[in-house]
């Protein structure tokens, strides 16, 4: 059984996200849509015992994990980003940056942890 697509919501973190799947009955993962505008970086952060993986579905930019020196990230790219690493990333394009979130275990807010 899926969930059904929740509206676009504006988080604290500075993107906008909307939960593609996210269910109590398949802890195993979750599946989130984002969407950071042009100019702006998200808040530096870490998931507590959850890792990610970002796929770049449009624009361009900047991603950084843990103390590794940021790097580019388009359209294709796929970031993991182990548990517990810091992590930010910024739209250095003039379009949307749009991503796929992957994260296993599913994602909860209580294990998100602002480093700002």
């Amino acid at each position: 059984m899926t969930t059904a697509a929740k509206s676009e919501y504006l988080t604290e973190e500075r993107c906008y996200i909307t939960e593609l799947y996210n269910s109590d009955d398949d802890p195993a993962v979750s599946v989130a849509h984002a969407r950071v505008e042009p100019g702006t970086t998200t808040k530096r952060h870490r998931l507590i015992g959850t890792e990610e993986r970002y796929v770049i579905l449009q624009g361009a930019g900047s991603m950084s994990v843990g103390q590794s020196a940021a790097r580019s990230v388009g359209v294709g790219d796929t970031v993991n980003i182990p548990a517990g690493a810091e992590q930010n990333i910024s739209n250095t394009g003039s379009t949307d940056l749009v991503l796929l979130c992957i994260c296993t275990p599913r994602f909860e807010w209580a294990r998100y942890e602002s480093l700002e």
